[in-house]
């Protein structure tokens, strides 16, 4: 059974060891190097930080009692719409429903208050990701995303509609 768990600040031991661990697993997933968290950006209060974003939604999911994936929902300048980011699952969870359960846990939450699209950035080559998200309803648009560290090529921009949380049936 996969457990999804909200996290606060004082969960920022459990975060940190996922991201380090997703920007050292896939490098090329994220706008964020491996090198930004270590050394000097490795501190306790820069990852308090992390998860006091205001109006964010920090998941973990726990398979067989071991974190094994992460993703956030964070509030945009539009009150319509949220962003998911940060989102990973380890190699040894993937294909065992973990990141459907993170997706669909930020889409709910985003539903609950009130926004009708939720949105994220991809790097272009990764095709497993883009196949996931597309599966969880989301579709490229065409607005280009932030460059990526290469400086040269953009993110791509998917989006997913969610229906009002009036109208849509509880499970």
């Amino acid at each position: 059974m996969i457990d999804i768990r909200v996290l606060t600040p004082d969960d920022w031991q459990t975060w940190r060891k996922l991201r380090l661990a997703a920007l050292t697993e896939a490098p090329g997933a994220f706008s964020s190097r491996l090198t930004d968290w270590q050394g000097d950006g490795d501190r306790e209060q820069r990852w308090r930080d992390r998860l006091s974003i205001p109006g964010s939604h920090n998941l973990v999911a726990v398979l067989a009692g071991r974190p094994v994936g992460m993703s956030s929902g964070v509030p945009t300048s539009d009150p319509l719409m949220v962003d998911l980011i940060s989102m990973w699952v380890h190699p040894d969870a993937r294909g065992k429903g973990v990141a459907d359960r993170l997706v669909d846990e930020v889409a709910r939450w985003a539903q609950e208050r009130g926004a009708d699209r939720l949105r994220l950035t991809v790097m272009p080559d990764n095709a497993a990701a883009k196949a996931l998200y597309h599966r969880a309803g989301f579709r490229l648009t065409d607005e280009p995303g932030d460059l990526m560290p290469d400086g040269v090529r953009p993110e791509q921009i998917m989006l997913r509609p969610l229906r009002p949380a009036h109208l849509t049936p509880s499970r």
